[in-house]
Order: structure tokens, then sequence, then C-alpha cells
């Protein structure tokens, strides 16, 4: 699960796209495959420099280890799936062969396999062979519990990997399975390379070298990376594309603000492409009139702006660690207040004044594609109605100082986000009413390259979320939302047994969810399936597991310069980069 991620296109960090902990003293590491002496590809890198803009720096180039957008995508640009989804949701071939199905005998009859033919003659940038084993060694570094893998929800149904032949891999799944197409698809699909990560598999993943020097069969490759700075690629001597790619060194850099990024595409011309154009729309049409660069609309897929209540308490410590499933928050267990908190939510003023004319209000975990988006979901903005609910359970305000309370224990929360204009706006809107109907409300906001860091020893992170509430952007970065939805299961709850790798952040809990989500990953009935998807959808909105806020729209910065660019909702936007390069002039 991309939790992105990300799709900073918004300029919002995706969970999915995270950093490490901290943006400090960052060691500068030659990256293995720079040691081959191999020359690019007759014909490929005779271009200059492609100038990349993040918002956020890369901290990690292991897309199993990362949980952001930020290092997702920079992971991209070197390690490659076996396919993924164009933004028609089609599926198309990377290291695969050929997209399996019933007719070229890929998949299985009894549903419970598919078969993947591979490409021949595909190696690393280190010149070595691309095989099954890659892809068998892949799953078996991720599902080693002790390796805390990120991306273990688009698995969960894989029973395991056979190697058939050099160029041939049959993925067996524990049941009959509709969803074959998540393992080794998209962003959560990258292929490792064996002979690079043999010895790291398990609780020394984060020890291997290669989660700063990748090598990977992506158009470029590695050849200087300095984590929270910058990443420098050149072109892979092994891609098997002749003549590609074009260009004869890529930098990604990160930092900087929206507008200076804007600027940077649009006016000066110094960066060919961010994906962050979260500026004013006033400001970004003030921009376009540099002339260097085009602003554009690019669809953020099944991400989506959401509101998370935690439902531990993040202040007791049991165990060494806080928000542990021992210790149920003190006053989110009930149900009513929960609903007040949502009731108190101007989704609709928000959306309007905070993000703009490209957003909408929403009010589903699942916002894409169309045919899994529940019709029964509603949002209500009521303080009133609010209020009344939390006298119903008893929280009142007896000492008069304006906060409620009941048994002693006062509504008072620390309500924490990544640093972002539109998140900080959002906090002072929510807090007002907030605090109106009684609540309490701190702010805190953290750095982006903390909030979504992926270390274990941060405890500033979303995902050890010592917090009462906290936002930011996620979805499903795939057509099928299983995955996502996964993520909401008891079994995927972050903890400290997991170096809180699991993406259930809010730690919701609710059988019947469990039992409901098992139903859908053997339903082969697509209407049915769907179905399904809808109604665990509607348990997360009932059960206020969590409070769906907005859906934006992505504005892409692309260089006037620039031909040959091609974006999806369901991967990365560095996805083809492989055909990018500068028109002539």
């Amino acid at each position: 699960m991309r939790v992105h991620t990300s799709l900073a296109a918004t300029g919002l960090a995706l969970t999915t796209a995270i950093l490490l902990a901290s943006c400090g003293a960052a060691p500068t590491t030659q990256a293995g495959a720079a040691s081959s002496t191999a020359a690019p590809a007759p014909g490929s890198g005779q271009g200059d420099t492609l100038h990349l803009l993040w918002l956020q720096a890369p901290t990690i180039l292991n897309p199993h280890l990362a949980t952001g957008t930020k290092d997702f995508d920079a992971s991209r640009v070197t390690y490659e799936p076996l396919a993924s989804f164009d933004q028609d949701g089609s599926l198309v071939p990377f290291l695969a062969a050929e997209i399996p199905s019933r007719e070229n005998g890929g998949l299985a009859a009894d549903g419970k396999s598919v078969t993947w033919k591979l490409k021949a003659g595909v190696k690393w940038s280190d010149g070595e062979p691309f095989t099954a084993e890659d892809v068998k060694f892949t799953y078996d570094f991720l599902a080693d519990k002790a390796t805390a893998a990120t991306t273990t929800s688009t698995y969960s149904a894989v029973s395991g990997v056979e190697v058939i032949d050099p160029t041939t891999v049959k993925v067996r799944f524990r049941d009959v399975s509709p969803a074959w197409s998540l393992p080794f698809v998209g962003t959560a699909g990258l292929i490792i390379p064996k002979h690079i990560f043999q010895g790291y598999v398990g609780a020394k993943a984060r020890e291997a070298p290669a989660n700063l020097k990748p090598v990977g069969t992506g158009p470029y490759r590695v050849v200087d990376f300095k984590p929270g700075d910058i990443v420098v690629y050149e072109p892979n001597p092994y891609f098997r594309e002749q003549g590609k790619p074009f260009f004869a060194r890529v930098e990604l850099k990160g930092g900087g603000d929206p507008t200076s990024a804007a600027r940077a595409v649009l006016q000066t011309g110094e960066v060919d492409f961010t994906p962050g154009l979260s500026a004013a729309p006033q400001v970004l049409e003030q921009l376009k009139a540099g002339g260097k660069g085009l602003v554009v609309p690019a669809s953020l897929g099944g991400f989506s702006e959401r509101i998370e209540l935690n439902y531990t308490d993040p202040n007791a410590e049991v165990d060494g660690e806080r928000s542990s499933l021992k210790a149920p928050h003190p006053f989110f267990s009930d149900s009513k207040v929960r609903q007040a908190f949502a009731l108190a939510v101007d989704r609709t003023t928000i959306a309007a004044q905070v993000y703009g004319p490209s957003a909408t209000p929403i009010t589903n975990a699942v916002v894409e594609p169309p045919t899994v988006v529940s019709p029964n979901t509603k949002a209500e903005y009521n303080l009133q109605k609010a209020a009344a609910l939390l006298d119903e359970a008893g929280w009142k305000d007896t000492n008069g100082d304006g906060v409620r309370e009941k048994n002693g224990v006062a509504l008072s929360i620390l309500y924490q986000t990544s640093i972002v204009p539109a998140r900080q706006k959002t906090q002072e809107v929510i807090k007002q009413a907030l605090e109106s109907i009684g609540f309490k409300v701190e702010l805190k906001s953290v750095d982006n390259g903390i909030f979504f860091g992926s270390d274990p020893n941060n405890t500033d992170n979303f995902n050890h979320f010592y917090a009462d509430v906290q936002v930011y952007t996620i979805g499903n970065n795939n057509p099928d939302p299983g995955a996502y939805l996964e993520s909401f299961t008891c079994a995927k709850i972050a903890q400290k047994a997991n170096s809180w790798s699991g993406s259930n952040r809010v730690r919701y809990c609710n059988p019947h969810y469990d039992e409901l989500f098992q139903k859908s990953t053997v339903e082969l009935d697509p209407a049915k399936r769907q179905q399904l998807f809808i109604q665990l959808n509607d348990l997360l909105i009932s059960d206020v597991a969590i409070i769906p806020l907005v859906k934006n729209a992505s504005n892409l910065g692309v260089s006037s310069s620039l031909e040959g660019t091609s974006f999806t909702p369901w991967d990365s936007t560095l996805w083809q980069i492989k055909d990018w390069r500068r028109k002539a002039s």
C-alpha cells in the first residue's frame, strides 16, 4: 500500500511516502551499481540533466521498507514490478513478458495460482541476470516477519512462490484469489535482487547497504545518494530498451515549499518536474506567465485526506510501548464521543476554503474506482447534535472550565499532523469547532521527514501514533482496494511486536470487519466482491474508525521542454521515466 502512497502531488505527504527519522547530517553513499564500469547502452543518456524536485527528500531506497511516496518514487526510478496499471486501469507489463490470462494459461482454472512469464535477457544494473529466482526471493524477503516489510498487505493471500524455470514463476494463493494482480504489481510489487539482499532477510533487513545503494533493472541506476537531500542517477548500462533512457543524469532533490517549487518549474525553469504544485491557484496562474512550464492535472486515484482517532491510549505505557492494545483510549473507546467528533468536522468548508476548487469533501474510505465507492454514507456538520451526544454519554463540564469530563477523565486531545500549510489550517478549523462543544485541543505539527519516517525508534511518526488524533493522506494504490482495506484488520495493527510497521495505525479491531474482509479475499464474483468492499467501507464509517475529509486533485509541474511524459494514478509519477526526453530545439 503506497501510503504513496504517495502523491505529494497535492503538496500533502502521502503516507504511504515517508521519510526516515532525521533530516540531519546525512551520509553520502556511492551506489554499488556505480562501481560498474559498464558504459550506457548505445544511444541512451545522450541528453542533459533532468532536474526533479520533491517537497520531501527520500531517505531510503528500499520500497519494501519505505512508508512514504517520496521513497517509493525515488526507488521506482531504479526498481521495476512485473506489471503496473495505467490510467485506464489496464495492466502494462514491465518485467513480465505478458499479462497472465485464462487464454494464455497464466491464470489457473481453480483461481488458486497465477503464472507469470518473464522477459528474457533482462539484467540488473550490475550486469547480473534477472531471473524468476529474484521474484521468489522478493517474496521471501518481505514475507519474513522479522523483516517488518511495509508492503505485506499486498501479499497476504500468497501461500508461496515457485520457480518453474528462469523465466517462469508461479504465485500460489492460500485459497481462490480474485486479487491475483496485487502481488508483484505497481509500487508494492518492485522486485529486488537476490544476489544483493540474500544476506539481509529478517532482522538484518535494515542493515543492507543496498537500502541506500540500490541495484535495479530500471532505466537509471543510483550513483549518489544523500538521504534527506538528493539522489543522483545515471543511465543503467544494462537497460533492455535500445536508446533509452534519454538523459545523461537525473537529480531528484528534496526540500523547499510549494510556492518555490512552482516557481522553479513554471517561472525560472530551474526544475523540470515536481509533483507538489500545491501553491494557491492565483499564484500558479501568475507563475505560469513565466512560460517555462505547464500545470498538468492528474488524478490521485484512491488517495484522500482523512482524520484518524486513536483507539488506544497514547499516554499510557504498557510493556514498553504507548498506544498499546492493552490500554483502550480513555474516551474514544466511547462510540458517542467518536460520533460527536465526526459531527464537528465541517468538511465542506475545509474543502472549499482550505484546499480550493480542486478539492471535494468526501464521506468514504474508498474513493476510487467508482465501482467500489459506497453510495450509503453522508456527511453531517452539526455542533448542536454533537454536544447533545456528549451530554447523552455523560461527558459534561462540571467545573466550568469549558472542558467536558467524566469519571475524572477530561476530553483533552493532542492533534498531530505533518507540516503542510493546508493541514495546519485544517487543524485550526477543527480545533475551533471542537472547543465550542467542550473538547480541549492541543495542536502539534511535525516535520514531514519525521512524521512519515519509518524508523522504529522514531516515536513522533504516524506509525507510533503517540497522539489522540492525526491527519494525513492515504488510500488504495491499485484499482483493487483489497490490500488497502486489509490495513484496518486486527492483524495489521502497528505495535512494538512488528516494529510499528503495521498499517492499522488507528488500532481499530472489529472481528466482524475481519470476517467480511476474509470473505472478500475468496469471492470470485466481481459484483459480490464489490459489495463486500462497500460493506467494509460502510463499517469503517459507521464505527468512526476514520473520518474522511477531502479528496484533492493533483497538479504536476512539468517543464515545457519535456516530452514523452505520461502518468497514472496507480503508480509513481516516475513510472515511465524511461520515455522522458528533451524536445528538439
